[in-house]
């Protein structure tokens, strides 16, 4: 493979010109400390790091950061951190999803406006690895992903615990009466045991396999526990990797395909990932030409056995099992007659090679063919009059016997309506309704905010009902469960179908012919469409105003419309 010259690199034009910016940016570089000898021809490599002291998932960002640099140097680049938007899931109200597009602009335009190179990117929380995929795939930088990894197991009385899973089961259980405030309480310090993201099979788990799995790590990084020894020396690998990235051009550009979208869904789908997945590798796949919808999500999911024996799926596995296991690679050789092994990875080979020499050492964990925890993947789209563009389940966390499903709505405006009547002794509502929340899409939110796994009525908790029918144009969080139908889009807010739900009104859930019905003639849907009038705007101003104007919806991928697409942007002019 022809390699770089000095003078071909980006960063020529910024230090290496003979003129009176490239003296100012030179002194500067001196002003900071370094010889010219340490940067001048020789590749820039920007650190994206989403660090912050309110992103417990990135806690050890700050020192990973530092470990990448030292493969950086190692590798004769000349590193430079950028810090990020940390896009905390913990934190950020009303919902992180608000700002991933925000992540991916400023991404892009971090590494268009600076003297970058390439781009490490240092991210694992559930927004930050479309985010950053999605502003370096635009930027067209050679790129390489350094994901955080989970957190260690959590641990209560003796339970294994799961992050987010064990919270709604347990919380579930304390509004039931059958576990103490104490109790509860107690939880709260055994559930988070160190710095990384939800240990279990959560969107944070599913997209950093899915990075992996569309080229972008280096091999296995994605399974690596965030506490482990392997973990920061998978940094510095990382850091000596992109600086030949950089001398081979290998941008994303060469190794987004068809092929390799195709294999970063086929891996969700067995991995039994989360349905955020789907909105998130729509936007990273459009970025790169590449347009993936839901009928190819369907597809794929329905060709490939579910093989990660993980909660929120089944058991008590978690991700420190599954990286026990053999994780991402052995994972991805044992599905490796659905994938696509010529497609091409940041390592410079194929999928293939990258997993030839994989084992599993836990069949338990990772089950083989013939022993599946389903025969499909994890996830299901539907579409009928209450979804005309689709709608999505994770069938492998829903409760079979309600894939089949026909009951009355019991319908909520939006989710402050939800929480002031839920627990009503007198609400109307029984095992076999169907709950329904409004006003939680894209704009509806706004930011399609996690609330789909909607908490069951407390009178039918104690009766021991734990599970029943949920739709609404919200996500979940890819650590919930239950029969939960989401992204239903159009959404209520822009008046799609789900705006006129009615309490009463008969829906069919219908998974095995992946229908979503409304059971209400044309006629009164016509009447109610003529009556109904759109929601007031909320915000008129700023980031949300902005975002608003210019979302796409859920089966879009909710990117930004301006964002979209593959369209060259300029070089910086530099005067």
């Amino acid at each position: 493979m022809p390699r770089k010259r000095p003078e071909e690199l980006r960063s020529h034009r910024w230090f290496g010109v003979e003129d009176l910016r490239a003296f100012g940016h030179r002194s500067r570089m001196l002003q900071a400390g370094y010889s010219e000898s340490d940067f001048r021809g020789k590749p820039v490599i920007g650190i994206i790091n989403t660090w912050s002291e309110l992103s417990p998932c990135h806690f050890h960002f700050r020192t990973r950061a530092e470990e990448v640099k030292r493969g950086v140097w190692q590798a004769g680049g000349f590193p430079v951190e950028l810090p990020a938007h940390p896009v905390t899931e913990q934190y950020q109200k009303p919902t992180s999803m608000l700002y991933r597009n925000l992540l991916a602009m400023e991404t892009e335009e971090l590494a268009r406006s600076h003297p970058c190179d390439g781009l490490v990117l240092l991210g694992g929380c559930d927004k930050t690895p479309p985010g950053l995929m999605m502003g370096a795939i635009s930027s067209g930088l050679p790129c390489i992903f350094v994901p955080a990894g989970p957190m260690l197991r959590g641990n209560w009385r003796g339970k294994t615990l799961g992050s987010g899973s064990d919270v709604w089961k347990y919380h579930a259980e304390l509004r039931a009466g059958n576990i103490t405030q104490e109790q509860w309480k107690d939880m709260e310090g055994g559930i988070a045991r160190s710095f990384g993201t939800c240990m279990t099979a959560g969107t944070a788990a599913t997209m950093m396999l899915a990075v992996e799995a569309l080229g972008f790590t280096l091999p296995g990084a994605s399974s690596i526990p965030a506490a482990d020894s392997a973990h920061p020396r998978m940094a510095t690998e990382s850091g000596k990797r992109i600086v030949e990235m950089v001398w081979e051009d290998l941008t994303p550009q060469a190794i987004i395909t068809e092929g390799s979208v195709d294999n970063a869904v086929t891996t969700t789908m067995a991995f039994g990932g989360s349905t955020n997945a789907i909105p998130h590798l729509i936007a990273m796949a459009r970025r790169a030409g590449v347009m993936l919808d839901l009928e190819r999500f369907d597809r794929l999911s329905a060709r490939v056995p579910l093989l990660a024996n993980l909660r929120p799926n089944a058991g008590e596995k978690l991700m420190e099992d599954f990286f026990y296991a053999g994780g991402a690679r052995a994972f991805m050789k044992r599905i490796s007659a659905y994938l696509d092994l010529s497609a091409k990875t940041v390592t410079g080979k194929t999928v293939g090679e990258t997993i030839a020499t994989a084992e599993i050492f836990d069949e338990t964990v990772i089950l083989p063919l013939d022993k599946p925890l389903q025969a499909e993947g994890g996830l299901a789209v539907l579409k009928g009059s209450l979804a005309p563009n689709g709608a999505v389940i994770k069938t492998s966390a829903s409760e079979q016997r309600l894939l089949q499903h026909t009951g009355p709505a019991v319908v909520f405006e939006d989710y402050a309506d939800l929480k002031k009547r839920l627990d009503d002794p007198d609400l109307d509502v029984t095992a076999d309704s169907v709950l329904v929340l409004k006003q939680a899409g894209p704009q509806g939110g706004p930011g399609m905010p996690e609330w789909g796994m909607l908490p069951l009525p407390q009178k039918l908790l104690k009766q021991g009902v734990r599970d029943m029918v949920r739709i609404s144009d919200a996500r979940m969080s890819g650590t919930s469960y239950g029969t939960c139908v989401l992204h239903v889009a159009p959404e209520s807010h822009v008046g799609g179908p789900l705006a006129f739900v009615k309490d009463g009104d008969l829906i069919r859930l219908d998974v095995a012919n992946r229908r979503l019905d409304l059971l209400v003639d044309e006629e009164e849907m016509a009447r109610r469409r003529a009556a109904w009038t759109p929601p007031k705007r909320r915000y008129a101003r700023g980031w949300t105003s902005l975002y608003l104007d210019n979302v796409t919806q859920a089966d879009e991928g909710c990117d930004l419309r301006f964002l979209e697409g593959t369209l060259p942007t300029p070089e910086p002019d530099i005067y």
